[in-house]
């Protein structure tokens, strides 16, 4: 019987938010695999943690996934974990998931701190909808391509970047997507936790300044809800009912979806279809 590989969320910054689900799997599986092997074994020297690792990255990927493959299906139990957050979200760990997923061995995770949704509540944005895009491209042009498609999306866009890229990244973002507001959100969790609720513009005009540090996340408003064209605006009211009765609705039924829409009362639409005008000298 093959064993589990199980994806573990760990702190992004403070240690105390990892969980105590996640560290009774550290203990009880054969192997992690893990993106620094410096870094996790720093967090499991924090908690008492002795456990076998082994590097698993986006240089060795291909290789090392076979190998762990390889070990799940020899029974054995694997831990799989990023520098910090949850794994397989835009890193390697979603190649070893879907390695996994084809032979028929069994994935699980143990939930916890994902940066980008974090970030979203903390941006003080919309979060009815929302789309993560991760890192944008080093090239020129696929960066202008990234941020052109999704330029009229209306849902709420979550980046991720580096501090060294950040200030040529806002500079596209303003050319490209316009004027918005902006949350950037640096340091989760930690200390020095920061969020700046601002637009492109003033987000820009900050960064030209100073220096950015840390790991940044990058929350942006989407666009603009297109303006809805009303089909009936050129009709009148009695050919606004009509084109109702014509797709089949009854005329009560049409009565009513025509009063609603017009923000008129169903009476005086009623009495407009049916030619009746009240004598208001009988009132």
């Amino acid at each position: 019987m093959s064993g589990i590989l199980y994806l573990c969320a760990t702190p992004i910054g403070n240690l105390g938010d990892i969980s105590a689900r996640c560290l009774e799997v550290f203990n009880e599986v054969d192997i992690i695999a893990c993106e620094d092997t410096r870094r996790t074994l720093q967090l499991l020297n924090h908690f008492g943690i002795k456990k076998q690792l082994t590097s698993y990255h986006e240089h060795n990927k291909a290789e090392k996934g076979e190998i762990i493959v390889n070990m799940l299906k020899d029974g054995k139990n694997a831990a799989l974990v990023s520098d910090a957050g949850t794994p397989a979200v835009s890193d390697p760990g979603e190649d070893l998931v879907r390695l996994c997923i084809d032979n028929d061995i069994t994935v699980t995770s143990i939930p916890g701190c994902v940066a980008a949704v974090n970030a979203l509540i903390l941006s003080g944005l919309s979060t009815k909808r929302f789309a993560f895009e991760g890192f944008l491209s080093v090239n020129k042009r696929h960066r202008t391509e990234h941020l052109k498609s999704v330029k009229n999306d209306t849902h709420t866009l979550i980046f991720y970047e580096a501090p060294h890229k950040l200030t040529r990244t806002l500079a596209d973002m303003l050319e490209i997507l316009g004027n918005r507001k902006i949350a950037l959100v640096r340091e989760l969790t930690k200390i020095h936790e920061e969020v700046i609720r601002t637009d492109l513009e003033k987000a820009q005009s900050l960064y030209s300044e100073v220096s950015p540090k840390g790991e940044f996340v990058i929350v942006i408003e989407g666009a603009n809800e297109p303006e809805k064209e009303c089909f009936w605006e050129d009709m009148t009211v009695l050919e606004h009912i009509e084109k109702y009765i014509n797709d089949g609705f009854a005329q009560n039924e049409a009565i009513k979806k025509v009063a609603k829409e017009r923000g008129l009362a169903r009476r005086d639409v009623y009495n407009e279809f049916h030619g009746i005008k009240e004598d208001k000298n009988d009132r």
